[in-house]
């Protein structure tokens, strides 16, 4: 039997109520990879901004559209050095070079979602999904030796 590209994967609905469902599950998956509480707590604002982006300017608020939410650790010679997270929806295609956060000389709340992802995460990569909607590759390496084997 093939392992699966993923370690992890589900569906939500574009239902800001479930992405709790998806922060403890990421988390979790954090911890058991030795992250502490401090990291799992970046990633997850990571995610969570990622996710509301999806909601609120893919779906424009729509609740009942499906967004997909992938994880995996990433393994060098049997050694954990990192993870991948992968967010896919359907909604209208934009082009990933007009994905940006707004002027940060431009005060006022909201519209840091794009620069906290790329704060936190190593590799942000935003594409068009071949089947429709867009995918956002997010990595992040972690030492070796901070990291301990699920």
């Amino acid at each position: 039997m093939m392992r699966p590209e993923y370690d992890i994967e589900m569906c939500i609905v574009s239902n800001p109520a479930y992405l709790c469902v998806v922060r403890a599950t990421i988390c979790t998956a954090l911890e058991r990879l030795g992250l502490d509480e401090c990291e799992c707590g970046k990633v997850m604002l990571a995610v969570d901004e990622a996710l509301t982006n999806v909601i609120r300017h893919g779906y424009n608020g729509d609740n009942s559209q499906p967004i997909w939410v992938r994880f995996s650790p990433k393994t060098e010679n049997g050694s954990t050095t990192g993870f991948v997270i992968v967010i896919e929806d359907v909604a209208e295609q934009v082009d990933p070079e007009q994905i940006r956060g707004r002027d940060l000389e431009d005060i006022r709340p909201g519209g840091l979602g794009v620069h906290i992802i790329r704060q936190v995460m190593d590799d942000v990569q935003y594409t068009k999904r071949p089947e429709g909607g867009m995918r956002l590759y997010m990595a992040k390496s972690v030492s070796p030796g901070k990291v301990t084997q699920p």
